[in-house]
């Protein structure tokens, strides 16, 4: 081989070689440069919301190629605009993610909401969770056996958010003769008109977000706690749990079923049919986010509880969801107003 030609074969190993690592990390090649939107399903300033901004601040310091990450609230349908928009608008390019309500993915089960929660690109939760129903402590509703009795004026925000499901479920379970005022954008504004006076209270309230955004209701006994909604582990919470309150076999099942989103309660997902190598780079993004110190120091300072929910453990809760049989997922729906 004379000279000539071993430059030659030299030049093209190292253009070879630089051409494979160029594309050695595509996922890093993808999202250098890229701004990654996080859709936020509810208005800013509730638990929701806080979680989502929480998580964007930290996600790109462990995604590939180090993208910009922008919050976005897209308010509407307590949080069912968003759900359809990561279903079927929104890029499919891994681009895109977002959070929207728990009880929202039973909307196709129940309402025939045109979306496939199994068919979605999970990340995971940032954490399970109990649904409250609280009231002021003005109000004249104190007790469980208050919103049985007595007409309570309970704020709501659409079909399918947790304030109007567990409302529904109140009135149709249980018989209660409350009163749905629905129609806010989200939690922070029932806030508002509860401490104004407007309502005697709301279900629907997050554990996490009692803790985090109004931590001085507890602090101040400002509000009673009339009862708790969840699948269990919430004995730091001095109140009666829904379940327990039904003795009825059938619609203990269908209470059952509603209660299995708590294991999900701060979602995040981006849309079906992404490409196999980014979905993995977001979730490990996702866990690592959650997992890391910085984001728990922020977390623990806002009062927001972390116990991450694996993307897989998401979709074995919604697989158990939907393989209930026909007459259990009848009454469910029946006790979500749908």
């Amino acid at each position: 081989m004379n000279m000539r030609t071993l430059k030659t074969a030299l030049a093209g190993l190292l253009t070879l070689g630089l051409s494979g690592a160029a594309k050695a990390d595509p996922v890093s090649d993808f999202y250098t440069g890229k701004t990654v939107n996080v859709i936020i399903g509810y208005s800013v300033g509730g638990g929701y919301d806080l979680y989502a901004r929480l998580l964007s601040r930290f996600f790109a310091d462990h995604m590939p190629g180090s993208p910009t990450v922008v919050p976005q609230n897209m308010t509407g349908a307590g949080s069912l605009k968003a759900a359809l928009y990561l279903a079927s608008i929104a890029p499919k390019d891994g681009a895109t993610f977002g959070t929207f309500g728990r009880s929202v993915v039973l909307e196709p089960l129940f309402s025939g909401a045109k979306f496939d929660p199994q068919k979605f690109s999970w990340l995971g939760s940032v954490t399970s969770d109990s649904s409250l129903c609280v009231s002021w402590a003005d109000s004249p509703i104190k007790t469980w056996d208050d919103l049985m009795t007595k007409q309570a004026r309970m704020g709501g925000q659409a079909n399918g958010s947790d304030p109007d499901v567990y409302a529904s479920i109140l009135k149709t379970l249980f018989g209660s003769n409350l009163r749905l005022v629905t129609g806010y954008p989200g939690n922070n504004e029932m806030a508002l008109a509860l401490e104004r006076g407007e309502l005697d209270g709301f279900c629907g309230l997050s554990w996490s977000s009692l803790l985090g955004r109004h931590r001085d209701w507890i602090d101040g006994h400002k509000i009673n706690i009339l009862v708790k909604a969840s699948a269990g582990g919430d004995d730091q919470i001095q109140a009666p749990q829904m379940l327990d309150k039904l003795t009825d076999p059938k619609k203990r099942a269908a209470l059952s079923l509603i209660l299995a989103t708590q294991a999900m309660a701060r979602p995040f997902t981006a849309p079906p049919g992404l490409p196999a190598d980014r979905l993995a780079a977001l979730r490990k993004a996702f866990l690592d986010t959650v997992n890391s110190a910085e984001f728990r120091a922020e977390a623990d300072k806002l009062g927001l509880d972390v116990a991450p929910v694996t993307a897989q453990e998401v979709e074995k809760r919604l697989a158990d969801i939907y393989s209930q049989p026909p007459e259990v997922v009848a009454l469910a729906k029946q006790a979500v107003g749908q």
